[in-house]
């Protein structure tokens, strides 16, 4: 271990130990988000209700999109404010609403893409759909819903990691605040 450690730069030590907490902090928010969401679930209509039909395409708007939304806005808030005070530790260097934009830029792509696939374990046509004969919502062990959020948030959190660590938390370390301004992106890149 004393070898492998002193193997290792002080940057890569750094970003492994940013990982680990991240991770932390990330199984945190997948706490808080299947709590959120099964607490929704409980509160509304079923599931796979549709509540509006998507114009232009044959598919809806469901429940599960709106109930997956909520519960992963709460966990986003949750994660940012631990990963601002002690993963990235960037709270000293900016204000809590400049930094939380990009941090909910990033995880709202995330959902965008997330939406996509819980659609598509969940859709009884999907070639990915979770099969109803073992997930038959007996029991919360198993409910399609549940798993499906899972495996979405197994899938989009490597991105998130990557994204958040070098847009959002990068932009306040070091000092270049207009990096964490997406309005800015163009002005930005003209002045490369």
């Amino acid at each position: 271990m004393s070898a492998l450690r002193d193997g290792m730069s002080e940057r890569q030590r750094r970003n492994v130990g940013q990982l680990a907490r991240f991770g932390v902090v990330g199984t945190s928010g997948v706490l808080v988000n299947m709590a959120t969401l099964i607490a929704v679930r409980k509160l509304g209509p079923h599931f796979e209700e549709a509540i509006v039909g998507i114009p232009l395409t044959e598919f809806n708007l469901r429940w599960y999109h709106v109930y997956s939304t909520i519960a992963f806005l709460i966990a986003n808030l949750s994660n940012f404010q631990l990963n601002r005070t002690w993963t990235f530790k960037s709270a000293a260097h900016a204000g809590w609403w400049r930094e939380y934009w990009p941090f909910l830029a990033v995880g709202m792509m995330g959902q965008l893409i997330g939406l996509g696939l819980l659609t598509l374990l969940l859709h009884p046509h999907s070639v990915i759909s979770l099969p109803t004969s073992i997930f038959d919502d007996t029991t919360g062990f198993r409910s399609r819903l549940y798993w499906a959020q899972l495996i979405v948030i197994v899938l989009v959190t490597p991105l998130s990691f990557v994204l958040n660590k070098l847009w959002t938390f990068a932009a306040v370390r070091t000092h270049r605040l207009d990096l964490a301004d997406p309005t800015r992106e163009e002005s930005l890149l003209s002045d490369d």
